[in-house]
């Protein structure tokens, strides 16, 4: 099997590779064909690693591939960890990145860079599935860094444009900000445990548990909660929680494709893959829990009501993805590690669905964002409005739909968690979800109903886009709709992520959850009667009222509350805040360093100095030299006169 892993990473690869260097050699549909047949085999491929490991039961797969170097008994390696867990994200990884590939044949038919854009996805592609399929830190770290760099050039991608640069300026400022934390994560680990191998440190990890260090003098600290804190931070970096979050919703300058990759299937969830893999260390630690319960559950709640008031299609999705984030994450502090892998499978292709729902509306459209310039298109784009509202219905938790049996699941296991933090957890996730049926309902009803708003030209050219694009969102429909119900019983309550994920006795909310549950059937039937789904009628039947029936009220209801209104178009001021403090800030200090350091300092005293020191010295010392005899001859005397005093004085 050990071919097949590597076909699995290598073959994305190859594509990007080939695409990137030859793309103008091989032409526009060499680019795509090499990019979407080595994502497709990498797909292929992992399916048969999800029924080697899921279905037939296969022992995890751990070996190193390659050694890189070996410092003093420390092995640096490239290596595989396959189980249950990496089979089931590789799947959905390759499948979503496919899905995309060919989609974006359709939406950049007609940019510049359309060779150099699929050479970006597929080494996306393999960047994140290095860190998936990754048995060591050092690998991990590589595929985190990786994802890393190539969203930097894809949110960029269009570097014409400033706010693009801009825009992926600010992801990777502030993902290094995370990351320095990861980074810190990885040296506690190192120094701990000798060893950056997974295997080794969950192995010793219970030796350390009540290992402490001394980070302030005096002040003893958990190792194993420092250590689980600081790789936390790397993930809130990636997977966009508060107070990191602020380069997600920029991050919409990138082309739509990208935007479904980034936020469905690869570097938001890496965070969340993390720390599930980490289960060994977090559960040792209830404070690392409790801090990563906290956040999730700040970024749920915060980040919805931000969407409410978003007025470009793909920035309302993008918060969407923020809040749904914000789940997966308050799952991880419940140590509810399965439902949050739950979610973000089901969160892939419902999340995917609607960024390329949003993207065919934009090319419809002829790229006008603004939700505010539609209404209608439900008659011009059926294929489109249809996946869509399919999309909308998995987001809001509708039950039998694929989001309603993992979101639901979150709030069932939050409500069983005794952890610190844990009462308003189960506060924020079940208030968000009024909050995203509220927004997604009021995002479907502006765009697909109503009064049409485009201009004259738009209108008489609306039509549906080509099966290229179609077609993915159609792939991408049905397991939105079918995939929660189909795998809600072995990923939760059977023993699929036995070998992958721990989770203690006193932390395992799920096996309450389990006591009841009665079939995924069952589940939906009890879920019409249950809180949130009253929650979403509720969001439903406001948002169709105000938006379809009084869609004068909104404006009015922003005129009363504008203070509200402005504070939360300012983003709860965390732009503002970081621009004043740190942009700033920074700004400050280097003018500072520069003014009394550079060139006060250096410049001023040591060179410059120096020399006016120098050229002091020298103005005086050239009198002496008159260029008349008399004056040496005086000169001489009167020294030989002073070492004869000297000589006999002594």
């Amino acid at each position: 099997m050990q071919n097949v892993y590597l076909g699995i990473v290598l073959a994305p690869l190859f594509g990007a590779i080939i695409a990137g260097l030859f793309g103008r050699k091989i032409g526009r549909a060499g680019a795509h064909w090499v990019t979407i047949i080595g994502v497709a085999i990498s797909f292929l491929l992992s399916l048969v690693v999800l029924r080697h490991h899921v279905w037939n039961g296969a022992e995890p797969y751990n070996a190193s591939v390659y050694t890189w170097m070996v410092i003093e008994g420390i092995r640096l390696e490239v290596g595989f960890l396959v189980d249950n867990l990496t089979a089931i994200m590789i799947s959905t990884v390759t499948f979503v990145s496919l899905m995309v590939h060919i989609y974006t044949i359709g939406y950049m038919h007609d940019d510049d860079g359309y060779q150099r854009f699929f050479s970006y996805i597929a080494l996306f592609t393999f960047a994140m599935l290095m860190l998936v399929m990754s048995n060591n830190f050092l690998q991990l770290f590589f595929g985190w860094e990786g994802v890393g760099v190539v969203s930097y050039l894809l949110i960029g991608f269009w570097y014409k444009r400033e706010s693009a640069i801009f825009a992926s300026l600010k992801a990777f400022l502030v993902n290094r900000v995370g990351d320095f934390g990861f980074l810190l994560g990885i040296a506690a680990v190192l120094m701990a445990f000798n060893s950056l191998d997974y295997a080794d440190v969950f192995a010793a990890a219970p030796l350390m548990a009540d290992m402490t260090i001394q980070i302030i003098p005096g002040f003893d600290w958990s190792l194993i909660t420092v250590t689980c804190i600081l790789l936390f931070i790397g993930a809130m970096g990636k997977s966009a929680q508060v107070p990191l979050h602020v380069w997600l919703p920029d991050s919409m300058e990138g082309p739509t494709p990208i935007s479904a990759l980034i936020h469905a299937a690869t570097m938001v969830t890496a965070g969340i893959f993390m720390v599930a893999r980490m289960s060994p260390l977090f559960e040792l630690s209830e404070t690392a829990l409790s801090f990563v319960l906290v956040i999730g559950s700040l970024t749920a709640l915060f980040m919805g009501f931000l969407g409410i008031i978003q007025n470009d299609i793909k920035r309302v999705i993008a918060y969407s993805t923020l809040s749904q984030l914000g789940y997966m994450v308050v799952a991880l502090g419940v140590s509810a590690y399965s439902a949050a892998i739950f979610h973000l499978m089901t969160h892939a292709f419902f999340k995917a669905l609607l960024f390329l729902g949003a993207g065919s509306v934009i090319i419809a459209m002829h790229h006008e964002q603004d939700i505010r310039k539609m209404g209608g298109l439900w008659k011009h784009m059926p294929i489109t409005w249809f996946t869509f509202l399919l999309g909308t219905l998995a987001l809001i938790g509708m039950p039998g739909f694929a989001g309603f049996y993992s979101k639901d699941s979150i709030i069932e296991a939050v409500h069983y968690s005794h952890i610190a933090g844990s009462g308003f957890a189960y506060l924020s996730v079940v208030l968000g979800v009024f909050v995203t049926s509220f927004y997604s309902f009021r995002l479907y009803f502006i765009v697909f109903h109503g009064k049409e708003r485009m201009d004259h030209h738009t209108k008489e050219h609306l039509h549906e886009t080509p099966a290229v694009v179609t077609v993915p969102l159609i792939l991408l429909a049905i397991p939105s709709v079918v995939i929660g119900a189909m795998t809600i019983e072995p990923m939760l309550f059977s023993e699929t992520f036995k070998e992958s994920i721990l989770v203690s006795s006193a932390h395992n909310v799920l096996e309450h959850v389990q006591e009841e549950f009665h079939g995924a059937f069952n589940f939906a039937l009890h879920g019409l009667i249950g809180l949130p789904f009253i929650l979403v009628l509720i969001g439903f039947f406001s948002t169709f009222y105000l938006y379809m029936v009084r869609p004068d009220l909104p404006g009015l209801i922003q005129q009363k509350w504008a203070w509200l209104y402005g504070f939360m178009v300012r983003k709860y001021g965390f732009d503002e805040f970081y621009q004043s403090v740190f942009m700033r800030g920074g700004q400050n200090l280097g003018t500072a360093l520069w003014k009394y350091g550079d060139a006060g300092l250096i410049d001023g005293l040591m060179v410059n100095g120096t020399a006016r020191l120098v050229g002091w010295f020298a103005a005086i010392t050239r009198h002496v030299q008159t260029g008349y005899l008399y004056t040496y001859a005086f000169a001489m005397i009167v020294g030989l006169l002073i070492l004869l005093t000297w000589f006999v004085t002594r």
